[in-house]
C-alpha cells in the first residue's frame, strides 16, 4: 500500500501542466532536493535524471547559490527596473556579454524562456517596422519547440500536436525541414528567397530540438542556416533556453558551429535551477536599430519581475560556479559514460535509435507512447519523464558516478523489459 498522502496535497485547486485533470493522480510530494536527488515525503528519494526541466545544471541546492540567493535577501529582493537599478542585474548583463559569442552585448531580462522568445520576435518586427519595411513572419523548423505562449507557440511545429485547439488563433509562420541535406538546403534558400519581403527572421534552437523529440544536427546545418540568413538579409534566433550553460558539450551551442545569432534566447539553467530568470540578447545590428530621437521608438516590453535582484544574484552564482569548477569536463565525461552504457539499447528491438550528445542521452523507440513507461522507472528510484517516442537522460551536471550508472542501468532495463513485450 502507498504511504498515506500528506495533507496539503489534493488536486481540489491546483491545474497542473501537460495533465488531463480528469484523469490525474497525485503528484510524489517533494519535501527537499540535494545535489542530484529529489527528497520525498515518505522518507524515500529519487535520482533525478532531468535536472527538474535540465535546469539544475548544478544538481539541486548547491551552497553557492543558496548563499548568494541569502545575502542578496537580506539586501534588496526585488525593486522595478524602470527608472532604477541594481548591482546584481548590471553585472550579471556584463557577464553574459563577455561570455556569448559574437557582439551579442545588450541583454533584455524577463521571467520565463517563453517570454524570452516572445521578445525575440517582437524586436525582430520592430526592427524591420523601423525600417519601414513590414516584415512579420518567421521561418522555424519541424520538430521544433520554442515555448507555450502565442508568439513561442506559433513558431513552434503543429505537429507536435501539442497546441491543435490554437490551429485558427496562431499566427500562421512558415516551417522547414532542418537542411541538412543539398536538396533542403537548396529547399530552404528558396523557401527564404520567395518570401524575402515578409521574413523578419529565421528562428532555431541550435544543435538540439529538444521538447520537439531531442532530435539533433550537426555545427555544419546551423552554419549554413546562419550563412543563408546573410544572404537573404533576414535575423538569426538562436533559441538556446535548452542548449545554453553546458548542456549540449560547450558554453553555448552556437560555438560549436563558431557562429553569432543575431538574437539569443536564455533561461533554465541560467539561475542553476534555481529561481525564474530569462534573457534576450542582442547584437549591435538590432540594438542600434531602436535608437532614435523619438520615445515610441523604444521596444515597448518591460514584464514586472525583470531583473529580479534575488535571481540575478542566483545567476551570477551559477556562473561563478561554471568559472570555479570543471562543469564543462563533467559534461563530457557524463557524455563518454552515457554513449559507452546506453548502447546496449541499441541492439533491442523496437529500438529506433541512441544517441548522445553532451548531457543528453536518447534512447528512441518505435512507439509514440513512451510516456507509459514512467511508473516503471519510479520502481526502479529514479526520476524521468519519457514523451513521444523518447526515453531520455539530461542529469545534473555534478551527478555522482554510481547515480548515473543507476539512471542509465534503470533505461536499458526498462526499454528491455519493454522491448520483450512489444518490440
Amino acid at each position: 500500500m502507498p504511504p498515506a498522502a500528506p495533507p496539503w496535497l489534493s488536486l481540489d485547486h491546483v491545474w497542473l501542466p501537460y495533465t488531463q485533470m480528469a484523469t490525474a493522480s497525485l503528484p510524489l510530494p517533494v519535501v527537499g532536493a540535494s545535489g542530484a536527488r529529489i527528497e520525498l515525503a515518505d522518507g524515500s528519494s529519487l535520482i533525478d535524471g532531468i535536472a527538474s526541466w535540465w535546469t539544475a545544471c548544478h544538481g539541486y541546492n548547491h551552497p553557492h547559490i543558496r548563499a548568494a540567493v541569502a545575502v542578496q535577501l537580506d539586501k534588496l529582493p526585488h525593486v522595478m527596473f524602470a527608472g532604477l537599478a541594481h548591482e546584481p542585474a548590471y553585472t550579471l548583463a556584463a557577464r553574459l556579454a563577455r561570455l556569448l559569442p559574437g557582439d551579442l552585448d545588450h541583454v533584455f531580462f524577463s521571467e520565463s524562456g517563453s517570454v524570452a522568445v516572445e521578445i525575440a520576435l517582437k524586436m525582430a518586427v520592430q526592427l524591420w517596422h523601423r525600417q519601414g519595411q513590414h516584415r512579420h513572419r518567421f521561418v522555424a523548423f519541424r520538430h521544433g519547440y520554442h515555448g507555450d505562449t502565442l508568439g513561442a507557440l506559433s513558431v513552434t511545429d503543429p505537429a507536435t500536436g501539442f497546441h491543435d485547439a490554437f490551429a485558427a488563433y496562431r499566427a500562421q509562420q512558415l516551417f522547414a525541414e532542418l537542411p541538412r541535406t543539398a536538396a533542403e538546403r537548396a529547399e530552404f534558400e528558396r523557401l527564404l528567397g520567395m518570401h524575402r519581403r515578409e521574413v523578419a527572421a529565421v528562428i532555431v534552437e541550435p544543435l538540439v530540438q529538444g521538447a520537439g523529440g531531442m532530435r539533433f544536427h550537426d555545427a555544419d546545418t546551423l552554419a549554413f542556416i546562419r550563412a543563408a540568413c546573410d544572404r537573404h538579409g533576414v535575423l538569426l534566433i538562436a533559441d538556446e533556453i535548452m542548449t545554453g550553460f553546458g548542456r549540449s558539450g560547450q558554453m553555448f551551442a552556437c560555438e560549436e558551429a563558431g557562429i553569432a545569432p543575431d538574437l539569443i534566447c536564455l533561461s533554465k539553467a541560467l539561475t542553476g535551477g534555481t529561481l525564474p530568470l530569462a534573457a534576450t540578447v542582442a547584437n549591435a545590428r538590432v540594438f542600434t536599430a531602436f535608437q532614435s530621437a523619438r520615445a515610441e521608438d523604444a521596444f515597448m516590453h518591460g514584464p514586472t519581475f525583470m531583473a529580479n535582484p534575488l535571481a540575478c544574484a542566483a545567476a551570477n552564482a551559477s556562473l561563478d560556479l561554471f568559472e570555479r569548477e570543471p562543469r564543462l569536463q563533467q559534461v563530457a565525461a557524463i557524455e563518454a559514460r552515457m554513449r559507452a552504457e546506453l548502447e546496449p539499447c541499441r541492439a533491442l528491438p523496437g529500438v529506433v535509435d541512441v544517441r548522445v550528445k553532451g548531457a543528453i542521452g536518447v534512447v528512441q523507440l518505435a512507439t509514440t507512447e513512451a510516456s507509459a513507461l514512467r511508473p516503471a522507472f519510479l520502481t526502479r528510484g529514479v526520476w524521468l519523464r519519457p514523451f513521444g517516442d523518447i526515453v531520455y537522460l539530461a542529469p545534473p551536471f555534478t551527478i555522482a558516478r554510481d547515480d548515473l550508472a543507476t539512471l542509465t542501468a534503470a533505461v536499458v532495463d526498462v526499454v528491455g523489459d519493454w522491448s520483450r513485450v512489444h518490440g
